[in-house]
C-alpha cells in the first residue's frame, strides 16, 4: 500500500513541489491554493515539464461536489496558418514544429493560475508564488533522473536559444549538482508584483518578443496580451457505480478514457484476469477505435463542432465495438472514425485533496521535454513546442506518432488538441479517486489501466500505479508494452490473434489519490519518476 494520510494529500512529480503544496494546506490554503503553489514550484524544480512557458488543464471538484474545468492550453499565434510547416510539395519541413521559435504556442500557464486562484483560491497569490521564487534563487539539487533529462536536451537548448542560460552553463550535469535559476526568480518576482501583466506585458513580454525577433518566431505583443484561459464544461461518464469527471476538448484524453471504459464495462474484467490475453485484447480494440475517433473528430471546440456527449455514450461505444471479434485483432487499416452524428511524453501531473474534501487534478506541459528548447533570454524560462500538437499535415504523424485531420489543423488563435486527461472519480456522490498522468498519447490509456486496476482488480493505489502498462493508439498498429507487462504465454496468445507487440521505455507517471472506505487517503505516486506524496 502507498502512503496513507488522514485528511489531506499532495502527489506531484517532485518532492520539493509536493512539500510546497503541503505547507500551503497547513497554512490554511485550500486544494486550489496548493495546486497553484505546486505549479509555480514545478516551473522551477521540474523545468523539463513544469512551466510558465507552457499550458495545462485543471479539473476541480469542490467540497460541495461542484465541478470546474479550466483550459489554459496554449493557442496558435495570430500569424500562424494551416500549412506553415510544409514545403511547396506539402511535406513537413524538418523539425520546424518541434524545435526553435516557430514551434511556440502562446503560453497559458500564468493566466490560468491567476484565473483559478482568483475564482477558487483562498490565500494571497504572493504567498503561493514565494516558495518558487525562493527555490529559484537558492537553487535545488538535481536528482539522477533530472540530470539525465537535462543532459539529453542540452544540444537542442543550445541550438534553439539565442542567448546563453543557466541550463547550458555546464557541459554535463550530474546528480547532486545545484541548479540555481536567478533569471527565472526575477521573472517570478515580476509576476508576483504585477500579476499576469508581469508576464504578458512589461519587461517579461519585452524579453519574450526580443527572443522571438532574434529567432524568427511568430509570437507578437497582441498574441501575449490577448491570451485568455477558458472555463469549459467537463466531460462526464460512468464506469460501473462510479462517475468519471474529466477534461473536454481541446483535450482528447477524457473522451478516449471514457470510450475505453465504456467498452470494458460490459464485460467481467476481473474474471477475464489482470493483463491476460482476453483482457488486453478487448482493451486494445477499444483503444484502437477511440484513437481513430480522436484522429478524425476532435479539435478545439471553438473551431470545430464536437458531439462529445454522444462520443462517450454507452450505445455509441456498443456500436463502435459491434465488429469486435474476441478471437482476433482488427487491423487498424480497417478501423475508421465512427459517425457520432449518425502528445510529450514530457508533461507533468499532480493530484491534491484538502481536509475539506476539495480536489484538484491538474496536468501541465511544454509538450516535449524542455519544450522548443528556446530559453527566453534574460528571463530564464523555457518556451513550449506545442504547435506540434496540431495536425501539421493531414495523416502526418506528430512526435507521439498521432495522426490527425482537418479538425485539428492550425488556425490563428486555435488551441491544439491534447491527450491530457486530468480526472476526478466519485462514487455515489463522494470523492473516490483523483488521478492523471504525463505521457503524450499514452495518458488516457495509463489513467484507464490505473482505474481498472483499482476498480476491477482490487489493487491499492500504489499497486495500481506501479503495475506495468501497455498502450495502443490505432496507428501505428502495435501494442506497446513495458517490460514484464504481459506474460510470454499471453503475449503469444495475442500474437496468434493478430496483434503486434513491441517493448518500450516506461509508460506514463501516474499520480493518484484514492479515498479509502474509512475516509483516509492513500497515495499512488509513480515509481517511474521522482514522484512524491506527502500529507497529514
Amino acid at each position: 500500500m502507498g502512503m496513507v494520510t488522514d485528511s489531506a494529500m499532495v502527489v506531484s512529480a517532485h518532492p520539493l513541489a509536493t512539500a510546497v503544496g503541503v505547507a500551503v494546506l497547513q497554512d490554511g490554503g485550500n486544494a486550489i491554493d496548493a495546486a497553484v503553489a505546486v505549479h509555480w514550484a514545478l516551473a522551477v524544480v521540474a523545468p523539463w515539464a513544469g512551466n510558465i512557458g507552457g499550458g495545462g488543464l485543471m479539473v476541480v471538484r469542490d467540497e460541495h461536489g461542484t465541478v470546474h474545468t479550466l483550459d489554459f492550453r496554449e493557442t496558435a499565434p495570430a500569424s500562424a496558418h494551416r500549412d506553415m510547416y510544409l514545403d511547396t510539395n506539402g511535406s513537413p519541413i524538418g523539425r520546424l514544429s518541434l524545435v526553435g521559435h516557430r514551434a511556440v504556442g502562446i503560453p497559458g500557464s500564468v493566466a490560468g493560475l491567476y484565473v483559478a486562484h482568483d475564482s477558487l483560491g483562498r490565500l494571497p497569490m504572493s504567498r503561493l508564488i514565494q516558495p518558487a521564487i525562493d527555490l529559484a534563487e537558492r537553487g535545488f539539487t538535481l536528482t539522477a533522473l533530472e540530470a539525465k533529462e537535462l543532459n539529453s536536451k542540452l544540444a537542442s537548448i543550445r541550438s534553439a536559444s539565442t542567448r546563453p542560460s543557466i541550463f547550458t552553463s555546464k557541459a554535463t550535469w550530474v546528480a547532486g549538482d545545484s541548479l540555481r535559476l536567478p533569471e527565472l526568480a526575477r521573472t517570478l518576482v515580476r509576476i508576483r508584483d504585477a500579476g499576469p501583466d508581469g508576464f504578458y506585458k512589461g519587461l517579461t513580454a519585452d524579453l519574450i518578443l526580443a527572443e522571438m525577433q532574434r529567432g524568427g518566431g511568430l509570437v507578437s505583443r497582441a498574441d501575449l496580451e490577448g491570451y485568455r484561459p477558458i472555463w469549459r464544461k467537463p466531460i462526464k461518464g460512468t464506469y460501473r457505480d462510479l462517475e468519471i469527471i474529466t477534461m473536454a476538448p481541446p483535450s482528447s484524453g477524457g473522451i478516449v478514457l471514457i470510450q475505453a471504459l465504456k467498452a470494458m464495462e460490459v464485460t467481467d474484467v476481473k474474471a477475464m484476469g489482470w493483463q491476460k490475453a482476453p483482457t488486453v485484447h478487448r482493451m486494445v480494440e477499444a483503444e484502437r477505435r477511440a484513437f481513430a475517433d480522436r484522429a478524425e473528430l476532435l479539435g478545439d471546440p471553438d473551431f470545430v463542432p464536437i458531439a462529445a456527449e454522444r462520443l462517450v455514450s454507452a450505445d455509441y461505444m456498443a456500436q463502435r465495438m459491434a465488429n469486435f471479434d474476441a478471437t482476433k485483432a482488427t487491423p487498424s487499416s480497417q478501423v475508421h472514425a465512427g459517425d457520432p452524428l449518425a502528445e510529450s511524453e514530457h508533461t507533468t501531473h499532480f493530484s491534491i485533496v484538502d481536509e475539506d474534501g476539495n480536489a484538484v487534478s491538474c496536468t501541465t506541459t511544454l509538450n516535449g521535454s524542455y519544450g522548443s528548447g528556446v530559453v527566453v533570454g534574460e528571463a530564464g524560462f523555457v518556451l513550449n513546442n506545442e504547435m506540434d500538437d496540431f495536425s501539421v499535415a493531414t495523416n502526418t504523424p506528430n512526435r507521439f506518432g498521432l495522426v490527425g485531420s482537418a479538425a485539428n489543423s492550425i488556425a490563428p488563435g486555435k488551441r491544439m488538441l491534447s491527450s491530457m486527461a486530468p480526472t476526478i472519480v466519485t462514487r455515489k456522490g463522494d470523492l473516490f479517486m483523483v488521478l492523471g498522468s504525463p505521457g503524450g498519447a499514452t495518458i488516457p490509456t495509463s489513467v484507464l489501466q490505473t482505474l481498472v486496476n483499482v476498480v476491477d482488480h482490487g489493487m491499492s493505489a500504489k499497486q495500481a500505479v506501479s503495475a506495468p502498462r501497455f498502450h495502443h493508439q490505432w496507428k501505428p498498429d502495435t501494442i506497446r508494452i513495458e517490460q514484464n507487462a504481459i506474460t510470454a504465454e499471453d503475449s503469444l496468445a495475442l500474437v496468434r490473434m493478430g496483434h503486434a507487440l513491441k517493448v518500450r521505455s516506461p509508460i506514463g507517471r501516474v499520480d493518484a489519490i484514492l479515498v479509502l472506505p474509512d475516509g483516509r487517503l492513500e497515495a499512488g505516486s509513480d515509481p517511474r519518476g521522482d514522484d512524491a506524496a506527502a500529507g497529514y
